[in-house]
């Protein structure tokens, strides 16, 4: 598996704000490094430049994998899944009342979530203790 540099790795942190640039998890919560995901997969013909990498923690790039699409669980219809180079994404996801949840407010966004696993248990719990410290949802970027 080829890695980007840690030049360019540094570049991603700082574009992304230091957070998951899916799920909007901060690197500093977490055990060990985020990755750099290639939002078009290497073998697909995504390259290593600045407008196709984005910071993702682990759990979002492992369920991501290669897929640049997925179904709408509201339709069944295949998608694109968010870019974060393209995509705002408040366009496509919001917050729970409680913080708690991703929701996906467009056919895309809901893939996502839906793709990614952003809502798994773990990750719901990590977020209800860090909005009660306040420390989350992370401030927009």
């Amino acid at each position: 598996m080829a890695v980007v540099s840690e030049r360019v790795r540094e570049q991603v942190v700082q574009q992304a704000d230091d957070i998951c640039e899916y799920c909007r998890y901060p690197e500093e919560f977490n055990s060990g490094r985020f990755t750099v995901d290639h939002i078009e997969p290497r073998a697909q013909g995504g390259t290593d430049d600045l407008s196709n990498l984005a910071l993702a923690c682990r759990s979002c790039n492992e369920h991501k994998q290669d897929a640049t699409q997925a179904p709408d669980p509201a339709t069944g219809v295949i998608v694109p899944l968010f870019n974060p180079r393209q995509d705002r994404w408040e366009d496509h996801f919001a917050w729970s009342g409680d913080y708690r949840f991703m929701l996906g407010l467009t056919p895309t966004g809901r893939a996502t979530i839906a793709r990614l696993h952003t809502n798994h248990t773990g990750v719901v719990r990590q977020r209800e203790i860090l909005h009660q410290l306040g420390l989350h949802p992370v401030q927009d970027m």
